[in-house]
């Protein structure tokens, strides 16, 4: 190295999906494409259960069918408001820690899980129940698109690290209540099981492939000039400075 240089190694930005994860999850995010696609060709334009609806819709309502003011509370939980509510915590709590990759991504796959859901797939697959479109399910889309964006979150989590039972229950109990709402709206037949299914697999599709291309964009050459990738930056020293004292500036 050149006297009256320092190099300066910039600190990288944590990746939302760490290397060893990439692989999985693009094979995750095309898998739940596929479930997606042929759940939609075998229920397009049907008002009806399946086989496999008729027995499980029936085993859920008849578990929970006394339950009422608690299933309707989970099913609320899935609504537009509380969704709105949560995912804004979640974009505040990646800005006050500076995950600004984690605030993106809560910010941008939440929404667009649900639109996917609501605006595209609803009126392109046409499937009903009680005359209203249902398939998939948005409350189930909504609520694991959070539940998986949580799971991204906590797989590269901030300095010092949660241990790793910590974390693997904070993922577990966003899912679990993500599948309680999911199947309250089973139990107050709003949806079939299937219909919950698809919703689940859109959100984890939506929420992986936005992490996928978020560590991407980042990891591109334009970033990378900026800074964003960790590449060594060579600040000149004024001469007669040693790099020590350069470096304690």
């Amino acid at each position: 190295m050149p006297r009256g240089t320092k190099l300066r190694r910039q600190a990288a930005p944590r990746p939302l999906l760490p290397i060893a994860l990439r692989r999985p999850a693009a094979l995750l995010v095309t898998g739940c494409a596929a479930l997606t696609a042929s759940l939609a060709l075998a229920f397009a334009g049907q008002a009806r259960p399946d086989g496999l609806d008729a027995a499980v819709d029936g085993h859920v309502r008849s578990a929970l069918g006394r339950y009422g003011a608690q299933t309707h509370l989970l099913a609320g939980l899935g609504g537009l408001g509380p969704v709105t509510v949560l995912t804004t915590a979640l974009v505040l709590a990646c800005l006050a820690t500076r995950r600004w990759r984690g605030a993106a991504l809560a910010g941008l796959a939440v929404p667009a899980a649900v639109a996917l859901t609501e605006y595209v797939l609803k009126p392109l697959v046409g499937r009903t129940i009680r005359g209203d479109p249902c398939f998939p399910s948005g409350h189930a889309t909504a609520m694991f698109a959070l539940a998986a964006a949580c799971a991204v979150l906590l797989a590269g989590p901030a300095r010092p690290r949660l241990p790793g039972a910590v974390r693997l229950l904070l993922v577990l109990g966003a899912a679990l209540l993500a599948a309680a709402v999911a199947t309250a709206m089973v139990a107050l037949g709003y949806h079939y099981f299937t219909d919950t299914v698809a919703g689940t697999a859109v959100a984890i599709g939506v929420v992986l492939l936005t992490a996928l291309l978020i560590d991407r964009a980042a990891r591109s050459p334009r970033a990378g000039s900026r800074g964003d990738a960790g590449a060594p930056v060579t600040v000149p020293t004024p001469p007669g400075v040693s790099t020590k004292s350069a470096g304690q500036n």
